[in-house]
């Protein structure tokens, strides 16, 4: 996440908001009172309403407020997903993917202390380490591929066969689809020990 985390306050102005923003090269940004407290989020998809692009406002009250009010109060989105220290990464692009947002400010207590943003989930991505332990040797890569397909992936392959030899798998058979045929791949690719992958499958049609 990041920590030093650039806020605004929801007594500032729609145009204060903005500068920071552009300031900092932020898309978005917790409103924090004066007490401390996680109020709502701004961000640049709350700005695409506003009068002075020319933007019509909704015929209802709280979107005429949104598209004219200078203060950024009016123009936050208040209904805020968080998250707390102890949340997995997983969960939180979980959350994203779910509610469709770009940052998820991080909470301790009533404090907030980061905010993880889809560019941290890029780090994170980045920074993985490559980790399998699957013992040397062919026999020991065609179990690791087999093992993973079944209990990671889901895949029985009842109908699907594979060789290794010095490193080169070849799989041959069926499989019931274009994506499963792709997890195949994808899931021997993943194994250490694995120089090639060869596909000879066929996708068995209903």
């Amino acid at each position: 996440m990041t920590a030093n985390v650039v806020t605004v306050s929801p007594d500032h102005s729609i145009r204060h908001a903005a500068m920071i923003m552009l300031d900092h090269r932020i898309s978005g940004m917790p409103v924090v009172d004066d007490d401390g407290r996680l109020v709502g989020i701004v961000s640049e998809g709350d700005f695409l309403r506003r009068s002075e692009l020319g933007a019509l406002s909704p015929a209802e009250a709280r979107g005429y407020v949104k598209g004219h009010s200078w203060k950024v109060a009016d123009l936050m989105t208040s209904n805020v997903i968080v998250a707390d220290e102890e949340t997995s990464i997983a969960r939180i692009a979980l959350l994203m993917q779910e509610h469709g947002i770009k940052r998820i400010p991080v909470m301790r207590g009533q404090h907030l202390v980061g905010v993880v943003s889809r560019a941290d989930l890029l780090r994170a991505v980045v920074a993985a380490k490559f980790d399998d332990d699957t013992a040397a040797g062919d026999d020991a890569i065609g179990r690791a591929i087999l093992t993973r397909l079944r209990e990671d992936a889901g895949i029985k392959g009842e109908a699907l066969s594979l060789t290794v030899s010095d490193g080169l798998v070849h799989f041959s058979g069926s499989v019931r689809s274009q994506a499963e045929r792709d997890t195949v791949r994808v899931v021997a690719e993943g194994v250490r020990g694995v120089k090639g992958v060869f596909d000879h499958l066929n996708v068995a049609h209903p």
